[in-house]
């Protein structure tokens, strides 16, 4: 059943958060997070069906994207910040994909307590990311667009020209035929187009090396996770996944085998399975 999607401003920590909610008011909270260069319509194909299973469901459009807020600055955008604008009052199911995951494993590193659990798609835990970029040429190589987005301006230029069409590209070239229609990138299109959108949305990548969070005492994870991984990944190596889990207290593994990237859009079905068995196991 196709539930109608509620549009709603949020504030929160200092910024007000575009979000869309859908699922009865009583259900528990679960939160998705998107990455890049992703809005809340990334989850568009979990939003009904966990609504529908009785979630009160919500998928922000993250600081920096779409309609949410674009404070100025690349300090706004440090990871301790993007962490804070989800931890909110009420505790949570959460599952984030790409920079979502970023996001999503430093909030339960540094909030536990907000956490019913913790399921991440497709991103590696910060320190093993940090740990093979360093250390893993392969890596290295693949995140080659890290250290590109470090120049000012340029970025944004040539995402923009022609009309995103590198942008369109990058997202059909990384992800299996007709994930992505015409259609849906219109949508995406709009998306980067929103004022100040595109670079607040490169400053998430210039604060993750300009300006970094706060260390941490321990980098692990006490929440029940659950880590699940296409294994044709274009950006993130596979040999990833296993050393993030270990950094994990009670914490899972599953890999999509014929996945991309873009997991939650080509095996939803398989997806959505995975994360209410996990959400509802005891």
């Amino acid at each position: 059943m196709d539930l109608e999607l509620q549009h709603h401003y949020i504030k929160t920590n200092g910024i007000t958060l575009h979000a869309v909610i859908a699922g009865p008011e009583d259900g528990p909270l679960l939160i998705f997070l998107h990455g890049f260069p992703e809005f809340w319509f990334g989850w568009r194909k979990q939003i009904d069906f966990f609504a529908n299973a009785g979630y009160r469901v919500m998928a922000p459009d993250q600081r920096g994207y779409n309609l949410s807020d674009k404070p100025k600055g690349i300090a706004a955008y440090n990871l301790d910040h993007l962490a804070a604008d989800g931890a909110g009052r009420e505790k949570a199911f959460l599952v984030g994909h790409d920079w979502g995951g970023v996001v999503a494993w430093w909030t339960a590193i540094k909030h536990p307590e907000r956490l019913e659990r913790l399921a991440i798609l497709n991103c590696p835990h910060p320190r093993v990311m940090r740990q093979n970029v360093l250390d893993n040429a392969a890596q290295r190589r693949k995140s080659w667009y890290i250290f590109f987005f470090q120049l000012p301006w340029l970025p944004e230029w040539r995402a923009r020209r022609h009309n995103w069409r590198l942008s369109a590209r990058a997202l059909q070239g990384t992800s299996r035929p007709q994930t992505f229609s015409d259609a849906d990138l219109q949508l995406y299109r709009q998306a980067w187009s929103q004022p100040g959108a595109y670079t607040s949305m490169i400053h998430w990548y210039r604060a993750m090396l300009q300006n970094q969070p706060k260390k941490v005492k321990s980098p692990r994870v006490t929440v029940s996770t659950l880590l699940i991984w296409g294994a044709r990944d274009r950006f993130l190596g596979r040999e990833m996944a296993q050393p993030s889990i270990d950094l994990c207290d009670n914490g899972r593994l599953e890999f999509i085998e014929e996945a991309s990237h873009w997991l939650q859009h080509e095996e939803p079905e398989r997806v959505n399975q995975l994360l209410q068995s996990f959400f509802s196991a005891t």
